[in-house]
């Protein structure tokens, strides 16, 4: 027991150490003021801006609009947009514009950012006008120096990451707690290694790269949160790390913005798989798997409140007033790194919130306490061989407004159930014996709240296949776009959906597939 307290306390102090010294270090950012200043004096590289977009009209356009005006010689950069099986109307923004290389992705479902940008990169790898890539999400928005700003950080590093500012208007209170950390943590924690020369991980919201990396590499890596982990280690590793960049800014507002953190189970296993390789010459490599395990705030609170109260009452290798002295330093190294987070009074107090919320997810995460929170909404976890197809789709609400969603239809041994995810909530239907049952309870839960599906078994153009089948998954559309010439119905399936999206009566569509099935068995 007492090597035990050894161990962790080191572990504490150590960290203490670190953090205190990011702290000191954070308080002078001169290094990225006078970068910003003199961006414009910088040599021009030939920049690919890469734009990923799914469903991302609005803000499409705008962010095309926003590339036009920037103040980065138009010689010197190229856009290339991506239109991941866009189905409102993306493509019709980029239609006989010389100045968007367009490459529309449809008839094959949606295949993802990864998949997609794969897909261009293959085909421009043996383009030798361009220096580098710029990757942003279409839902992201830049003032008229970004690509300015991007090309003087690439004068000193091959790989770059940037600040994303999160709009946080529309945010509930949890929200706006996870927002406050969100920003403390790019403020302090990345800002501060980038400060040190540390690595940074990468997010392909925003994410700059040298062509010569992506050669050697051979692709990026954009699945999820914990393969850009993985990719970033990996940066690491060939002494090409991806460095934070604060003067690269980009803004989304909440409707589009997702929390997003790398599972603790992803970054044990990364570590675990790395260990060995750490003790190298390679420090900054070193560096980067080590903070895989750095402790959070419960961590640190609970090892030194062991710690104090073992070295206050019984023996200890080092006194109390040494191990309280460290612990002071803790709470000094917090209180510089709020000097310059850029935190208002509002955001300090929610941060100081976080630790709660962290708390109540870390239980609500426990195995047998989420069983038991599933059971009691009626939302089972799923076994592993369960069947499961996902689909993006848009809601409309009352207001007008169209939110990208996702559904996920789940088959269970013969039986069906229904996933709807709206950035991090979800809901999860009952379990019925035919898809079409599922799909009619989630209509009516959205139809209560004022939301409308739009796919295709909600549309007045839809008229359902009664194939025999019992889930009953398709359908024709009577619509006449995109080709009036053709008058017969086209086959379609009932989570589709297509620019010409008209309400049906509530549940009318649903209730007659239902009633038809039923009089065919």
């Amino acid at each position: 027991m007492e090597l035990i307290l050894d161990i962790l306390y080191i572990y504490a102090a150590l960290y203490t150490i670190f953090f205190l010294a990011l702290a000191i270090r954070n308080l002078n950012d001169k290094k990225f003021k006078i970068e910003k200043r003199y961006s414009q004096y910088e040599d021009k590289d030939n920049l690919a801006v890469v734009i990923y977009a799914h469903n991302n009209y609005e803000t499409l356009e705008k962010l095309i609009k926003e590339l036009k005006a920037q103040d980065y010689p138009i010689v010197n950069f190229k856009v290339y947009l991506i239109l991941d099986n866009c189905t409102d109307g993306s493509q019709n923004l980029c239609q006989n514009d010389s100045f968007i290389h367009t490459i529309n992705i449809k008839e094959v479902g949606t295949i993802g950012k990864d998949q997609a940008i794969s897909i261009l990169l293959e085909q421009l790898s043996q383009d030798d006008y361009i220096d580098s890539f710029v990757f942003i999400d279409a839902d992201r928005s830049i003032a008229p120096d970004f690509l300015s700003t991007v090309n003087a950080a690439l004068t000193k590093h091959n790989v770059l990451s940037g600040e994303t500012i999160i709009d946080m208007e529309n945010f509930g209170p949890i929200d706006k707690i996870k927002a406050a950390y969100q920003k403390y943590h790019m403020n302090f924690i990345r800002r501060a290694r980038a400060l040190f020369g540390l690595a940074s991980q990468a997010d392909s919201g925003v994410f700059i790269i040298k062509k010569e990396i992506v050669n050697e590499i051979g692709d990026v890596d954009f699945k999820d949160i914990n393969s850009e982990l993985k990719y970033s280690l990996l940066l690491s590793k060939i002494k090409c790390k991806c460095t934070y960049n604060p003067n690269i800014q980009t803004v989304v507002d909440s409707t589009n913005y997702v929390f997003r953190k790398p599972r603790l189970s992803a970054r044990l296993y990364l570590f675990r798989n790395a260990l060995t390789q750490i003790f190298s010459k390679n420090f900054v490599f070193t560096e980067h798997v080590l903070s895989l395990i750095y402790p959070n705030i419960w961590t640190l609170l609970i090892v030194y409140a062991i710690v104090l109260k073992h070295s206050y009452s019984s023996y200890f290798f080092l006194d109390f007033k040494f191990v309280l002295f460290t612990f002071i330093l803790l709470v000094i190294g917090f209180a510089l790194s709020l000097i310059e987070s850029k935190l208002n009074k509002t955001e300090i107090l929610r941060l100081f919130m976080y630790p709660a919320y962290s708390l109540g997810h870390i239980i609500k995460n426990f195995p047998l306490i989420r069983k038991l929170i599933n059971k009691i909404k009626n939302q089972e976890d799923l076994p592993e061989n369960v069947q499961k197809f996902d689909v993006d789709i848009m809601v409309a609400t009352n207001r007008g407004n169209t939110l990208n969603c996702k559904m996920q239809f789940i088959s269970d041994n013969g039986l069906a159930k229904i996933r709807f995810f709206y950035k991090n909530k979800k809901f999860t239907t009952a379990t019925h014996l035919r898809m079409i049952d599922a799909l009619n309870e989630l209509k009516t839960k959205l139809d209560d709240y004022g939301f409308i599906l739009k796919i295709c078994s909600c549309c007045s153009h839809f008229t359902p296949n009664f194939d025999g089948s019992t889930n009953m998954l398709k359908g024709f559309c009577n619509s006449d776009y995109p080709s009036p010439s053709i008058k017969e119905p086209k086959p379609t399936l009932i989570w589709n959906t297509c620019n010409d999206f008209c309400p049906a009566e509530l549940n009318s569509l649903i209730a007659e597939m239902v009633k038809e099935s039923n009089q065919g068995q």
